[in-house]
This record gives C-alpha cells, structure tokens and sequence, in this order.
C-alpha cells in the first residue's frame, strides 16, 4: 500500500483538516503521480458541505492536478517514469457504453467514477481526489502535460478549462462569431480566453463595472454594464452564443433576447435555485439553451496541447495546504482571481 498525506472534510459543518490514508499500489495498467498542484474548484465546496447530495465522508476533494510519475506499471505504454502527468474530473468510467466508445466518457451511460467523492468501480473503496501528496490512476484517464508552461496555472486546466473549451468547441466557435461570457470567475475567466484565441469577437457582460479592466486584459473586446437597461436594449439580438457560468439564483430571460437567431445560450453554471426560460424568448428567434459537462479523454488532451502551443493558462493564486479554509471562504465571496491552486509541497 502506498501512504499518502491529505487534508480532507470529515462532515459537512467543520474545516477541513489533516488525513493519512492509504491508496493501493500500483497495478500493471496504471501510473503513480506525485503531485505537485491541485486546483481548487467550487464543486469542491459543493461536495465537502454536501451541498450536491450527501457526501461519502471523509472527502478529499481536489480534481485539478498535475503532478510528476513516480511509477508505472508492467503493461502502461503510454506514460513514463518522470514525465508530467494530470488528472481531471474522473479516473474511471464503464467503457462499453455509447458515449466510452465515442470518447465522451463525461456522459457515460453506467456513470463515470469521480475522481473524490466516488467509489472505485465495483467496490466500496472511496476515491480521494488532489489534495494529497498522490494519486494513482490507469493511464487511459490520465493526460499528458506539457512542460512549457506553469504547472500551477495548467492546473485548473484540468475543469475550469476543459468546461470552457467542450462547448466552445462542439459549437465550432470562431472567426466571424460574437461571443458573450457572463460571469468573470474561474469558468469565465477561462471561456474569454479561449473564444478570443478562436477568433471570436467577445463582450465579457457584467453587473460590476470593476470587471471592465479585467476582461479586456483576459482577451475579452467589449464590456457591457448588464445593470444598465439602456445597455441591455442596445445589446438585444447582438450575441451568436453567450457563455453563462453564473452560479449565483437569475433569470435566464435577461439575456436570451441578447442572442440572435438561432443563437445559444450555454449553461455551465448551476445555480441553487432553477433559472426560468420563458417561451417566448426562445421560439422567437429559434433560439436554444445547451447544457454542457466537461470533457472526455481525448478532449482534455487536445485542449491541454491547445494550451501549449498558444501559452494559455489559467490566472490563479497559489496557496498553501493549510490555508483551504481560508480560501473556501474567501471564494464564497468571489474573492479570488480566477482559481486558488495549492502547492502540495506544503503537505510533505
């Protein structure tokens, strides 16, 4: 068995704190990872405060890291020893379903495995996720990293950029497309960066005019004051697609007649309380709303080799092990920019 140091939520009322567990060793088809940085995601919050359901405690969140192989297994072809590796949303999935064998294991019809907060397959042995000094996972639900870029800004990569770069890419967003993110956290702060390295033309919309420096320096072209009404009816069938990360309680209906026809609205946040769509914002205009995950395998990696060849990480602030009850709570405010990502040298 391997030994392994982590910080974990025993329930859903106190702080996180210290847990050694300990994690199999590692089978013929699987990787060792050492970590070296683990994102910090709100699901995270979500799931340690069983926010999202019950929670099976203790929890290890953490589904956003990169770290370095420190052993493979007898038959892994695709990984060596050395190499950087990462790890996303799940380790695992049922492989024989439609959507395994389309490569969109996100989907799968079994359900996939989560990388915390689940159950290896076919077992009762919990998963522990990245906020642990290693994580051992078969090769096929591990990716490659490159390492010309900032290993603590590729972290979130691994959820708030693949989240981003899916739908992006399922719609074929680019050159000649308008482009509105709602919502300037760690989702959008990813999905400005992402549609203007596409070739969109991007309006960041907020209610905080704040933002405006922010966004224009993350790639976005335009700022909207959404508070402004003036600005929202000078705004109406502007957009092709808007980016709707807000997890905040909002009606939809403020900014479906933004779009244009059969323009779409892409929900990637998930708010407390359900959103209304009225009917006729949609049938007007033959418009759509489209829901989105993140992204199977071979998705994440070509948006990872994406990011290397176009240098875009996420912008975080790198914290230490013991400070993740601070920055829950500091994230519970928005008081972050975009991503918290943890050194996990302060665990050794």
């Amino acid at each position: 068995m391997i030994e392994v140091k982590a910080f974990a939520a025993y329930d859903a009322e106190t702080p996180l704190k210290p847990f050694d567990f300990e994690r199999k060793d590692v089978g013929a088809h699987q990787i060792q990872i050492e970590i070296l940085f683990s994102g910090v995601c709100h699901s995270d919050i979500h799931t340690a405060r069983s926010e999202w359901g019950k929670a099976n405690y203790p929890v290890v969140p953490g589904h956003e890291i990169v770290g370095r192989i420190i052993k493979v297994g007898s038959d892994v072809t695709a990984f060596k020893v050395g190499e950087l590796a990462g790890v996303g949303c799940f380790v695992d999935s049922c492989r024989e379903c439609q959507s395994c064998k389309e490569g969109e294991e996100q989907y799968c019809e079994k359900g996939m495995t989560g990388t915390y907060n689940s159950f290896e397959r076919g077992t009762n042995i919990p998963t522990y996720g990245g906020y642990s000094t290693s994580i051992t996972v078969d090769e096929k639900y591990a990716l490659h990293i490159a390492d010309n870029l900032d290993l603590a800004g590729v972290a979130p990569l691994l959820c708030a950029g693949i989240t981003t770069f899916s739908p992006l890419r399922h719609l074929k967003v680019g050159k000649g497309h308008k482009v509105a993110v709602l919502g300037l956290g760690g989702l959008g702060h990813m999905a400005v960066k992402f549609a203007a390295s596409f070739g969109a033309e991007v309006t960041m919309l907020s209610t905080s005019p704040s933002k405006e420096a922010d966004a224009k320096k993350l790639g976005a072209h335009n700022f909207a004051l959404t508070s402004d009404p003036e600005v929202m009816k000078s705004l109406a069938n502007s957009f092709d697609f808007i980016v709707n990360t807000i997890s905040a309680k909002h009606e939809y209906a403020t900014y479906l007649n933004l779009l244009r026809k059969n323009g779409t609205m892409v929900v990637l946040g998930v708010p407390e309380v359900p959103s209304v769509a009225p009917a006729m914002s949609l049938i007007g205009k033959r418009r759509s709303i489209m829901g989105s995950l993140i992204g199977g395998i071979a998705e994440t990696q070509e948006m990872l080799d994406y990011c290397a060849e176009h240098n875009i990480v996420s912008d975080v602030e790198v914290i230490d092990m013991q400070y993740i009850n601070d920055a829950y709570d500091r994230m519970e405010k928005s008081d972050v920019k975009y991503r918290f990502v943890i050194d996990m040298a302060s665990l050794k």
